[in-house]
């Protein structure tokens, strides 16, 4: 248990309180709820949390064991939402085996009298989360749904963090590809092409519950909250946006770096045609004047060796301008 705090009005109770005693204080006073926060806890430690708040056990298991899809479940009056954390890991330059981006897990359940917040893997702490929160009273006021806004608003403006920071990597690749050196690519670009994608499982799904939370259709979500949902359902829409265009973008660069190592390959294959040919006169002459035959005029001319040069020379002069016209040397 990271955090565990009551709140009434708004502002939080300075004293602190355990959970054997959290049942009992939230019923002293109407408006009262309390927040706990989790990183990571095992069924034994989330058990007695999901009997003092009675829990669904389907909701249970998922925020223990974790790896679930983005989604909203709605039990009774309890509302079940998984995030996708994002982390963008810093590098100096994308290769073929890079991390780019580390995702994590947040779970949120909202109900009478309670927030729980259950963390997995990277997704980062919430303590700037909870000191926002506690710095606006008439937000906190509006309860539990207030606390599931803000931690949805954090991780969805983290997603815009990481586009930002995604672009750059896409930009890079992008001027290597385009640029005058010779380079290969395809590996980095089909890294960055399966990093993006786990961007994109983390992001997408979530589109539909937070429609379903700003919506107004959930009795469990105060209009005010909705109001505050709707904009972080935009942003969301917003760093959906840049990701499928993140996706269209990698995979036109992919295509542009296979045609261009074929263009490349193209290019040397014929510079060494060319060669090859220009190699082919002086092999062919050397091959009839190399022939043991006693009966051949030219080998008793007094010219016939200078001649032969000369002519090899020409043919070859020839053909090299052929090539070099043509742009196959």
């Amino acid at each position: 248990m990271v955090d565990c705090a009551l709140y009434e009005g708004g502002l939080r109770l300075p004293e602190q309180v355990d959970l054997s005693e959290v049942l009992q204080r939230i019923g002293e006073k109407d408006g009262r709820f309390v927040w706990i926060g989790l990183y990571q806890p095992t069924e034994e430690q989330f058990a007695e949390i999901a009997a003092a708040f009675d829990l669904h056990p389907l909701a249970v298991e998922d925020a223990v064991r974790a790896h679930q899809r983005p989604k909203l479940e709605r039990y009774g009056d309890t509302l079940f939402l998984v995030l996708k954390t994002i982390t963008y890991v810093e590098h100096d330059k994308v290769t073929a085996t890079s991390e780019i981006v580390d995702t994590g897990e947040i779970m949120v359940f909202a109900g009478p009298g309670f927030a729980i917040v259950v963390r997995h893997g990277s997704a980062p702490p919430l303590a700037a989360v909870r000191r926002d929160l506690e710095a606006v009273p008439e937000l906190m006021a509006l309860g539990p749904v207030a606390v599931l806004h803000a931690v949805a608003d954090h991780v969805v403006d983290r997603y815009l963090e990481v586009a930002d920071a995604f672009e750059r990597d896409v930009e890079e690749l992008e001027t290597a590809v385009f640029s005058h050196e010779r380079t290969d690519d395809a590996g980095r670009i089909y890294q960055l092409k399966r990093e993006l994608l786990e961007f994109k499982r983390a992001v997408v799904p979530l589109g539909v519950p937070l429609q379903r939370l700003a919506d107004g259709t959930l009795p469990q979500v105060p209009a005010a909250i909705a109001t505050y949902l709707r904009d972080a359902a935009d942003h969301h829409t917003q760093a959906k946006e840049r990701i499928l265009a993140f996706d269209e973008l990698i995979s036109s660069i992919l295509d542009a770096s296979m045609a261009r190592l074929s263009m490349q390959q193209n290019t040397d294959m014929r510079r060494i045609s060319a060669w090859a040919a220009l190699a082919a006169v002086p092999t062919m002459a050397a091959g009839v004047y190399g022939m043991n035959f006693d009966d051949m005029p030219e080998l008793r001319w007094t010219f016939g060796y200078p001649a032969v040069l000369v002519l090899t020379a020409t043919v070859c002069v020839f053909i090299f301008r052929a090539f070099r016209r043509n742009d196959w040397l």
